[in-house]
């Protein structure tokens, strides 16, 4: 690694939104704290949580597909999480989480990994047909497909604004249930 290894993640068993992304940054990496980071600001924004809120992992569980900055392309972006993390330790990690009712899925690798439809589509595609995934019964955990907050999305958005009307009203009512004082 280019990096030395330093996960950034956080998880209790009694949280009940889980929030899975691609891998921290080199921010998150340096702070040792998920999201602390313009993304995070924007992502907290769309949750309608305050840091103290967002941090709490006994209701919010952060878990990235790489635990650790994988580093960057030649072109100066973050590469993607490695492999071999979500291999050996995502279904270990999910056995100890729950009372997860609902899993945010922050960008296109968290996204292709829980979602097997997702795998031939594009994040567009994914995020537009939410209500499928989110819309679940019987007890089966609910999943809300989102772009990566980063600033280098802000096209997407701007491309999208069926997303901030349609998927953000849902997405903050949801995150204010399932955060609620009396859980």
């Amino acid at each position: 690694m280019p990096h030395e290894p330093r996960p950034v993640l956080r998880a209790e068993p009694t949280a009940r939104i889980g929030l899975f992304s691609q891998a921290p940054g080199i921010r998150a990496h340096d702070a040792g704290l998920p999201f602390k980071d313009p993304s995070g600001v924007r992502l907290r924004g769309w949750m309608g949580v305050d840091e103290s809120e967002f941090y709490d992992a006994g209701k919010i569980a952060i878990v990235p597909m790489g635990f650790c900055f994988p580093g960057y392309d030649a072109k100066g972006g973050d590469l993607p999480p490695r492999r071999e993390c979500a291999a050996a330790w995502r279904t270990r990690l999910m056995q100890h989480l729950p009372r997860l009712e609902l899993v945010l899925l922050v960008g296109g690798y968290a996204q292709k990994w829980h979602l097997p439809e997702a795998r031939r589509r594009s994040l567009t595609d994914t995020v537009r047909d939410w209500r499928s995934f989110y819309e679940r019964e019987d007890g089966q955990l609910r999943y809300l497909p989102l772009p990566h907050p980063s600033w280098r999305n802000s096209f997407w958005l701007k491309a999208n604004p069926w997303f901030e009307a349609e998927v953000l009203p849902v997405l903050r009512n949801e995150v204010r249930r399932l955060i609620g004082a009396d859980n």
